[in-house]
Order: structure tokens, then C-alpha cells, then sequence
């Protein structure tokens, strides 16, 4: 059973065939997904806690990415409030700092983030990041997001560092917090060595794989629009660079999945 712990399968990429996408996960194994409803506006959470409430197999979250929390209303913040509750909603997030693309100032970003860990300890659900550094030395989004992370008390919701992009030290650092580190399809791009170095870094129980789909579709897919069915190649990656069989990857990180969302096992 492989679970893909990260998609945004509610967007309009995949209006026209949605069914069939998810058709094609199951059958590639891919039993359980957590679908992210953070994009863009807050229709992005209405549409994701629906997708979760019509499939048993799919659950959601809701936020408010980092790049687009310049624009955030008090209405935005309203639905936030009314959805974080719901039985279907399984975390907050995907929330954090975006230092590389900027889209929204770096103060707004850690004040909207420390907003949503706040979010996620009222409704005692766990917190899913999105920490990007910039290519230009220092940034230190990583730096600060574990202290932001730290002083919310985020850990012990259980937190997962969605598609992980720093430095094996970072991945340390992490997982010795207790942070799940959740690794995407850049993980088998050739020029990803770094974070394959990463994964070893990272005990087994904190490991999981996400595809972050319709983004950053893996070898031997890379060019062509992501699906979670896709998951199959970057699982493949992680587990030889864990030093597990397919089989035990697959285990570990639905198992791993399934503790920080409180998903009962199948």
C-alpha cells in the first residue's frame, strides 16, 4: 500500500479526468491520499475538504500557501476557522516560508505561519510546511521555520516538512525535532544528490513520500502533468537510498502517514 501524502488532485488540471487519475493510483497501489487545500484562494480547502467527503480513501487539509498570503482577507481566515474542525480535515497546511520566489513579504509569511500553527493546536491537528530557501545565501528559511516551528509547540501535533528541498544537515534537524520530512519527485532528478544523501539521514518512522502532483512529476515521468499514481518512481528512489526493499518504503511511510494524520490502519 503506498500513500501519497501530498496532492492537489482538487485543482482544475485535472477537471477533465479526475476519475481516472484516481482510478490509476488505486491501481498502481496507492490506497490513501491527503489532498492540499492551500492553492490560490480558499477554494482551493472547499473544493479539497468535498473531494474528501465524497471518497472515503481521501482526506484533506486547509491553509493558505506562503506565496499567496499578501492577499489573505478576514474572509479567508473565516473559512480557515469553519473548515479546520471538519472530520475529514486532517491537518493545517500546507503553511510556512517561501523564501525563493518572494511571492509575499518575508514577515507576512512568518506572521501567517505562526497564525496557522496557533490554528492547528486549537484543533489538535497536525502541520504541514512548505520551506523553501532562496539560491542566495543567507536566507535561512529552515533556520527560522524551526524556530517558529519550536516555539508553537508544532512537533508535538506532529508536523510534516512537505517536499523537503534543504541540505542533509536540515533533514537532521528535523527529524531529531520529531518533524515527519515527506520527500517529492525531485528526489530522483539527477541533479538532486543532496537530497538523496538526505534520506538516510532521516530515521525510518519519520519518513514519507508525497508527489505533490500535478508539480514535479519524477523520473521517468518528468516533462509530462504529476498524478499520485506517479509515486510508484519516487518511492523507488527513496527506498535505495534508505537501504529498504520497495516493499518496506511502502510499509513505513503509509504506516508513518497514517500516525501524523491520526488515520486508523486499513
Amino acid at each position: 500500500m503506498l500513500f501519497d501524502s501530498h496532492a492537489h488532485v482538487d485543482g482544475p488540471e485535472f477537471d477533465a479526468d479526475r476519475d481516472e487519475v484516481l482510478a490509476r493510483a488505486r491501481a498502481a497501489g496507492v490506497q490513501r491520499i491527503v489532498v492540499i487545500g492551500a492553492v490560490g484562494d480558499t477554494g482551493s480547502a472547499e473544493r479539497s475538504v468535498a473531494l474528501a467527503e465524497r471518497d472515503p480513501q481521501i482526506w484533506a487539509t486547509i491553509a493558505t500557501h506562503p506565496h499567496d498570503v499578501e492577499k489573505m482577507t478576514p474572509d479567508w481566515w473565516a473559512v480557515h476557522e469553519r473548515l479546520a474542525p471538519h472530520p475529514r480535515v486532517v491537518a493545517i497546511g500546507e503553511t510556512g516560508l517561501d523564501f525563493y520566489y518572494d511571492h509575499s513579504p518575508h514577515a507576512l509569511q512568518r506572521e501567517c505561519f505562526e497564525r496557522f500553527i496557533e490554528l492547528a493546536r486549537r484543533v489538535n491537528k497536525p502541520v504541514v510546511c512548505h520551506i523553501r530557501d532562496s539560491d542566495k545565501a543567507p536566507a535561512g528559511a529552515h533556520e527560522q521555520a524551526r524556530e517558529i516551528l519550536k516555539a508553537g509547540g508544532a512537533p508535538a501535533l506532529g508536523c510534516v516538512i512537505h517536499c523537503f528541498t534543504g541540505t542533509p544537515d536540515d533533514a537532521r534537524a528535523y527529524a531529531e525535532m520529531g518533524c515527519y520530512v515527506s520527500f517529492s519527485g525531485i528526489v530522483t532528478y539527477k541533479s538532486a544528490q543532496p537530497l538523496r544523501d538526505a534520506v538516510p539521514l532521516v530515521p525510518h518512522d519519520r519518513l514519507m513520500i508525497e508527489t505533490d502532483c500535478p508539480y514535479l512529476s519524477p523520473i521517468p515521468k518528468r516533462g509530462k502533468r504529476n498524478e499520485p499514481g506517479f509515486i510508484v518512481h519516487t518511492a523507488e528512489q527513496v527506498a535505495r537510498s534508505a537501504g529498504l526493499s520497495f516493499e518496506e518504503l511502502a510499509r513505513v511511510t503509509a504506516e508513518n502517514a497514517a500516525r501524523v494524520f491520526k488515520i486508523s490502519a486499513a
